[in-house]
């Protein structure tokens, strides 16, 4: 047999890439100088600053973040900085059952005073809900206060060199690449370095350190209410007449075992209003203000009303004596002048009498 050829495989046939002529790149350059914007003068000047490696809201601290007594001191921190009013008691183990007696009937009577001040067309009448009772533990507490009372980010030494994590820093500047350090001065929070030398380092006392011992209970208001706090006394430190209990009849839950059980483990041991510290006895001064704030507005515009009049009276007083002095003097030499005269043309004097 004849051999057998492979079957001829057709040629492909590549034509060549047409080539841009230099009129088209010119066109294609000028339309993306068009289209991309000339860089501003302060990118050309200034450079992106370098990102922190920490988020805001957790800057490196002394104390490890993650452990509950860090969050419990920047939990207590806060308090103590954002609440003006502040009850603290001292409560001996309470239950459960009696915790939510207590909260319910003081959450009832908040809610009285609310419809009162809503009634006489107050504007904060809504405070019921912003009032917490709450357990502290006394030590991060007191840790906490000293903190709020004794240091001062203010007046804490800055850094004289910017730090790589610092926004002020601009990238084009030669630093070490290196991890932010908790004792950089630059950290001035609650549980900074500086924090904890500032307080730690002295024996610092406050007015408050000596009701912070054993179980404490804390109730924090959102503001300064005077007929708030007097209901919270009525119902947790009864002491009639001024600070009454509920009587059976208005609030007969008030009155259950389970309650009067809870009240009688509470006791009253202080207020901190507007950082100032006030005894028992000035706790109730406090909550016995009649008509809360406005009302003690009205006794002090009352007062510098009567003051201010008393004064205007005094310097008055004497330009006034002036006048009415010499006005009286003026009137008897109008008298001694006009005297003789309407004397000569009146009546003519009698002579003595003659006897018959």
């Amino acid at each position: 047999m004849p051999p057998q050829l492979p079957p001829s495989v057709p040629r492909i046939r590549l034509q060549p890439r047409a080539r841009k002529s230099p009129l088209q790149k010119c066109r294609y350059a000028t339309a993306v100088a068009a289209i991309t914007p000339a860089p501003s003068i302060e990118k050309l000047t200034t450079s992106v600053p370098p990102l922190a490696r920490y988020p805001p809201s957790q800057p490196p601290s002394h104390r490890p973040p993650e452990f509950r007594k860090s969050q419990l001191h920047r939990q207590y921190t806060s308090l103590l900085r954002s609440t003006p009013l502040m009850l603290l008691f001292q409560h001996n183990n309470l239950k459960s059952v009696e915790w939510m007696g207590i909260r319910r009937e003081l959450t009832t009577a908040l809610r009285k005073v609310d419809g009162s001040r809503a009634a006489e067309g107050r504007g904060d009448a809504d405070l019921a809900e912003g009032i917490k009772v709450q357990i502290i533990q006394t030590g991060l507490f007191a840790a906490a206060l000293r903190v709020v009372e004794y240091f001062r980010p203010d007046l804490q030494p800055q850094a004289q060199s910017h730090h790589p994590s610092d926004p002020a820093t601009q990238s084009s500047k030669s630093i070490p690449n290196v991890r932010p350090s908790p004792d950089e001065p630059t950290f001035s929070h609650g549980l900074s370095r500086a924090a904890h030398d500032a307080v730690m380092n002295k024996k610092l006392t406050h007015a408050l350190t000596p009701l912070l011992s054993g179980p404490l209970v804390a109730v924090t208001f959102p503001t300064v209410s005077p007929q708030h706090l007097k209901a919270v006394l009525s119902i947790l430190s009864p002491s009639p007449p001024d600070f009454p209990a509920p009587s059976r009849r208005l609030n007969p839950g008030y009155h259950d075992r389970t309650v009067q059980s809870g009240i009688q483990k509470l006791l009253l041991l202080g207020t901190r209003v507007e950082g100032k510290v006030f005894d028992v006895e000035g706790t109730k001064w406090v909550g016995s203000i009649e008509g809360g704030l406005d009302g003690l507005r009205e006794q002090l515009v009352a007062m510098l009303s009567s003051v201010g009049a008393g004064l205007t009276n005094t310097l008055e007083s004497a330009g006034r004596n002036l006048y009415l002095t010499v006005e009286g003097r003026r009137g008897m030499l109008e008298v001694e002048q006009k005297g003789p005269e309407d004397g000569s043309e009146g009546t003519p004097k009698e002579g003595p009498s003659k006897a018959p």
